[in-house]
């Protein structure tokens, strides 16, 4: 199955975080498209530094149910910890689409629930995947113009 992540983080060195999440999905799938990085301002907590962003498309053999866990895992690896929400992060990785599937339950909706309302989360995915192009373009013009395109992944890893 094809998914589309959205990665971002905002502690510590987030370009190297984003760069070593990208090395570490080769573990679970493998990676056939990434984003630029974007830095973006918080959302939700807006007292907080800034958040490096990217998205990649990620193909795989895991259902939804076990990419999840997957990545819960990857995310506790790379120094995740709880705390609140929509605040600082080491590093966030969220499914944001699963090959068009429409899901609505506890712990996994797809696509992402909030991803419609999120510049941060589509200008980076419509770089990769030209069906949420329309989405990203119906976004407020402010919130555009907010995210900043600051690289690349690194291409090794």
């Amino acid at each position: 199955m094809r998914a589309l992540l959205g990665l971002g983080a905002n502690l510590g060195d987030p370009v190297a975080t984003l760069n070593e999440a990208k090395a570490r999905l080769a573990a679970i799938g493998r990676v056939t498209a990434m984003s630029s990085l974007y830095r973006t301002p918080p959302w939700g907590v807006t007292e907080q530094p800034p958040f490096v962003n990217a998205a990649l498309a990620l193909e795989t053999s895991l259902d939804p149910d076990a990419l999840l866990v997957a990545l819960k895992a990857l995310e506790r690896e790379l120094g995740r910890v709880a705390s609140v929400r929509w605040g600082p992060r080491a590093i966030d990785v969220d499914i944001l689409d699963v090959d068009g599937v429409r899901r609505n339950d506890p712990h996994l909706t797809i696509p992402h629930a909030r991803l419609y309302e999120r510049a941060f989360a589509l200008v980076p995915l419509a770089e990769i995947e030209p069906a949420f192009i329309a989405a990203r373009d119906a976004l407020p013009a402010t919130d555009l113009a907010a995210v900043e395109r600051i690289g690349t992944f690194d291409r090794e890893g």
